[in-house]
């Protein structure tokens, strides 16, 4: 009986939600109240939040939300480190900036965790939650956001 309580009480700890973002061009963009907007208004006390894209061609990372050129710099450093148009690639057929888009997001990463603390986003004061759009054309991106407390 009591094992049994304490499944049900698990269960009722976990809410998940998926949704799309809007379309980006390509480039880092802050996309934290866009998050937001999409989480209920009332957060757990205490918990943990992740965040998934369903994508290959993108990433998702935490970094400064204030200065913008942080995000232009970013966009150069990733172009620098993975270029298009490389002719050892053989994954071709979907544009010059495919393969080095999956080539970037498995460097980024397509998952965040964010602690929960006193109901909000425990992120630094100069944190922010970033899209990273690799394709010059990425679309709408969809994220499963799940929320364990």
């Amino acid at each position: 009986m009591i094992l049994v309580n304490f499944v049900s009480k698990l269960q009722n700890m976990v809410y998940q939600t998926e949704f799309s973002l809007s379309a980006k061009r390509r480039g880092f963009h802050l996309i934290t109240s866009e998050i937001l907007k999409n989480l209920p208004t009332e957060l757990p006390k205490s918990g943990l939040l992740n965040l998934f894209v369903k994508h290959t061609s993108c990433a998702l990372s935490i970094n400064e939300n204030a200065d913008p050129d942080v995000r232009s710099d970013m966009e150069k450093i990733f172009n620098h480190i993975v270029r298009e148009g490389e002719p050892y690639y053989d994954h071709t057929l979907e544009g010059l900036d495919d393969m080095p888009a999956h080539a970037k997001s498995t460097i980024a990463g397509v998952s965040l965790s964010i602690p929960i603390s006193n109901g909000r986003l425990n992120l630094g004061t100069w944190q922010g939650i970033y899209l990273c759009e690799f394709r010059n054309y990425g679309g709408e991106r969809r994220i499963v956001a799940t929320i364990i407390s």
